[in-house]
């Protein structure tokens, strides 16, 4: 059996640290932790494909790496950290599930997620192999924090975790994607964080709180 090269194994290790990461965001309930550790996996992904970029001969890939430097680590947290102050948000304590079940359901999402990428494992390299579940896996999971949470900020991360995931499988699978098409996707998701921050303010002033569920109540309404 061949041995990996150092650099797949680093890229291993931060994937396996952008899961890790991903479950402790499934597990926390104080937002400002929650806003933390979204930056911590926007760092781990830096050094990942900054590894990628290194190891693939890839140029595109460092701008890439950088762009993911000022937005997920240092742009988005601060509008983050400003809405939630302006906001006086602490804690997010209420939930769909008990944190218990949520982390056990999380479990069988990434069984699936390796499932899932299997038969496409077997026709790529080693570090896509084992890469790909772990991005499906991150995919699903802040896709179950999106669900799991009632409060509108926490969803929202739950969404930025979200892509993250996307553009780990794009960096460790495919070498990315095209600097315009990551550049609008990032504006996208500066822009939208903006809007849903004064969407933010404007359920705060009309059902004074930020759960979701008040939205849900004046629709059967």
């Amino acid at each position: 059996m061949p041995t990996m090269p150092l650099s797949g194994q680093y890229i291993h290790l931060f994937a396996s640290v952008v899961l890790l990461l991903s479950f402790a965001m499934l597990a926390q309930r104080r937002i400002r932790t929650l806003i933390d550790l979204f930056a911590l996996q926007g760092a781990a992904l830096v050094c990942s494909t900054t590894i990628v970029a290194w190891t693939g001969d890839q140029p595109h890939l460092y701008y890439s790496a950088a762009l993911t430097l000022l937005l997920k680590v240092i742009v988005l947290p601060l509008i983050l950290y400003r809405l939630i102050d302006r906001l006086q948000l602490r804690w997010d304590t209420e939930t769909g599930l008990h944190i218990p079940a949520t982390m056990l359901i999380g479990l069988v999402l990434v069984v699936f997620a390796f499932g899932l990428a299997q038969p496409v494992s077997r026709l790529a390299g080693h570090v896509t192999q084992s890469t790909l579940g772990i991005a499906i896996a991150v995919v699903m999971l802040a896709f179950l924090m999106m669900i799991t949470r009632r409060k509108a900020v926490t969803q929202v991360i739950g969404f930025l975790a979200m892509e993250n995931g996307l553009f780990f499988a794009a960096t460790s699978t495919t070498y990315g994607m095209p600097m315009v098409v990551e550049l609008g996707i990032a504006l996208d998701v500066l822009v939208g964080v903006l809007i849903l921050g004064i969407f933010f303010f404007q359920i705060r002033e009309q059902f004074d709180s930020l759960d979701l569920h008040h939205l849900e109540r004046l629709r059967e309404e």
